[in-house]
């Protein structure tokens, strides 16, 4: 199994974007891939506020710590590219890592 980062966004409106991650995710399992969406982890109620600066960039950070394990990044362009996606992208190009974007509405 391919180890895949899911970049889609959170922030905005937070119940519609955190539906499509989970969209994304099962379509990330169904490619035969073992996909991390740090936005869905980390903002779990009891973990971290995303509404807190500070704690939205430790979970930034933390999600994209996993560059350096991972086969590729998976970017979900559905509902638009956010800030926090464009991080993401940029780091896994910094660390030469494949960046691969993707679309739900063929599969809708």
């Amino acid at each position: 199994m391919k180890l895949v980062i899911i970049e889609s966004p959170y922030a905005g409106d937070v119940q519609a974007n955190v539906d499509y991650a989970r969209a994304v995710v099962r379509d990330s399992l169904s490619r035969g891939e073992a996909p991390i969406a740090s936005h869905l982890l980390y903002t779990q109620p009891g973990i971290l506020r995303d509404e807190i600066k500070d704690e939205r960039q430790m979970g930034i950070e933390a999600g994209l710590a996993w560059v350096r394990v991972s086969d590729l990044t998976a970017v979900y362009t559905d509902r638009g590219i956010s800030d926090g996606m464009r991080y993401g992208i940029e780091l896994a190009h910094k660390h030469g890592n494949i960046v691969e974007y993707r679309s739900l509405q063929k599969n809708v």
